[in-house]
């Protein structure tokens, strides 16, 4: 396990869930940085299962060697279908190579 492609966000009772990071993209015409996390291995497990997907702007820590930043929920009806197209891309393109590799 890559501890790059992992964040632990604390939930509303405090507890401390690990997430795994689905994709991380920039977008010029918001000027802002995003993050996509999903539960770790729910879609390797069973691929046909419906999976909870958690979106972010993401602003790094000032630290040049930190990891760090700041999370902020997607507030914006138009940012939100943005963030939504790029997801659904993704998705295309990884099913499109996951079937390719196959053969």
């Amino acid at each position: 396990m890559n501890e790059e492609d992992y964040v632990t966000l604390t939930d509303e009772q405090g507890n401390e869930v690990l997430y795994e990071v689905l994709l991380t993209f920039h977008s010029d015409e918001y000027g802002k940085d995003y993050i996509l996390l999903s539960e770790p291995g729910v879609a390797e497990n069973d691929p046909e299962q419906e999976t909870e997907i958690l979106a972010f702007t993401f602003e790094p820590n000032d630290e040049p060697e930190s990891e760090e930043g700041e999370l902020t929920p997607i507030e914006d009806e138009e940012e939100w279908n943005m963030v939504a197209e790029v997801l659904n891309t993704f998705v295309a393109d990884d099913s499109l190579s996951t079937e390719e590799d196959a053969e």
